[in-house]
């Protein structure tokens, strides 16, 4: 057909292929956990009640005419102190842009750093850049990860990759896999970024990193976040956080999203945001801003919010792990952050009870979803190996009875594999 070549090669989303299988068994009455969207059902995860309110209240205002290019200042300067107060970063509003959500973030950031044949490095299975790559037309340069480092990249992976890349994406709490990293290992990517941008002459390109922590907020035991300007302030100029509500707060329908890094990028990506239309709607952006400015409210929600989504996490971590006591070939890696487990269920090669054989992961994610009334999604959707038995269960679209319930099923159903 005659369309764009950008067209003719990208591919729809995994995700949402197994998210329509499961809804079309739903509607058909099968009792379905799933645990394939990185979103949150909200009536169990509701967004904050005073967030709501400021929400309707923006709007009863009549807040609801074109938002500034950049995002409200109002936003702007509460999210200055916010991101001030909870990690010790200092930017101004100039230095913070706001979009509809992080993805349009994450387009003008490629479309501002990185020109067509430039090379991108990112680890994997990581989430979405290799489409960014493809609308952009850089040359990707996927990394592969490890489970001996939680599938976590470390500076000796991505060393050989980085002579003359434009651009490093990172991401922590890590989509799909919800690991961190830690303290060290963070800090030795950071010396290489240092590294190879002291060796550049004047008239190269820097190397930026992307470093996407819309999950900073949702930590659990114990582990901390760590990010790059705070280890090594030296990086302030060459670092573009991506941020927002939509985790933290179960607020991805509300799509309020912000970055901030140096004023000489933010001001480019302000301009293509602003040509693309990706704004967030003026209401959001006016209540949001209300909201981080309410912080006795915004702790006592998190606290909760997170006790709940730990204790789905622990459900489903635990199950996994007396299954693997009880001799099943499966494995999981404890919860650290953001809304993710990752599972391995090591059953590539066996037959089901209908005769099929399992030959890659997405064979066995239709089979359990048929069979077991689980959906997850297997890391070959964030760009790993077809043939790679390791997968993201998200927690946020189930209660914790819905997991629980899940567990008996999802026994039952491995136990029939030869």
């Amino acid at each position: 057909m005659n369309i764009s070549k950008i067209a003719n090669t990208l591919e729809g989303s995994e995700i949402i292929k197994i998210a329509g299988e499961i809804n079309e068994l739903k509607k058909q009455g099968h009792q379905i956990s799933n645990l394939t969207i990185g979103d949150f059902d909200a009536n169990i995860f509701p967004i904050p009640m005073k967030l709501t309110e400021h929400i309707m209240e923006a709007y009863r205002s009549n807040q609801t005419n074109y938002p500034p290019a950049e995002g409200v200042l109002s936003l702007r300067e509460s999210i200055s102190v916010f991101i001030k107060s909870k990690f010790g970063l200092d930017y101004s509003s100039k230095q913070i842009q706001i979009s509809g959500g992080s993805r349009p973030l994450i387009y003008g950031l490629f479309r501002t750093l990185v020109d067509p044949g430039d090379k991108v490095v990112y680890p994997t299975p990581s989430w979405n850049n290799n489409h960014y790559c493809r609308f952009i037309g850089a040359t990707d340069v996927p990394v592969q990860t490890s489970a001996a480092n939680n599938f976590m990249p470390k500076a000796a992976d991505m060393k050989p990759h980085l002579k003359g890349a434009a651009l490093l994406a990172l991401c922590s709490p890590l989509n799909p896999t919800g690991t961190m990293f830690s303290k060290e290992d963070l800090e030795e990517i950071c010396d290489l970024v240092i590294e190879e941008n002291n060796s550049r002459g004047a008239d190269e390109k820097p190397l930026y990193i992307m470093y996407d922590q819309i999950y900073s907020q949702l930590t659990f035991g114990g582990h901390v976040h760590y990010d790059p300007v705070s280890l090594r302030p030296e990086l302030k100029d060459r670092v573009i956080y991506i941020d927002g509500i939509s985790k933290c707060l179960a607020a991805t329908g509300v799509r309020v999203g912000w970055a901030f890094g140096p004023e000489h990028v933010m001001s480019k990506m302000k301009t293509i945001i602003g040509h693309v239309g990706a704004w967030s709607p003026k209401p959001e952006q006016v209540a949001t801003g209300q909201f981080l400015d309410q912080t006795n409210d915004w702790d006592n929600f998190l606290e909760s919010f997170k006790e709940k989504i730990q204790k789905s996490l622990d459900a489903l971590y635990q199950g996994f792990m007396q299954l693997k006591s009880d001799g099943f070939a499966v494995d999981a890696i404890q919860p650290m952050g953001a809304i993710y487990l990752t599972i391995q269920i090591d059953y590539l090669g066996k037959t089901t009870p209908a005769g099929q054989l399992l030959k890659t992961s997405a064979d066995l994610v239709f089979y359990l979803i048929n069979e077991a009334g689980a959906g997850l999604v297997p890391f070959s959707a964030f760009g790993a190996d077809p043939g790679m038995n390791w997968f993201r269960a998200s927690v946020g679209g189930c209660s914790l009875e819905d997991i629980q319930e899940m567990m008996p099923r999802l026994r039952e159903a491995l136990g029939k594999l030869k």
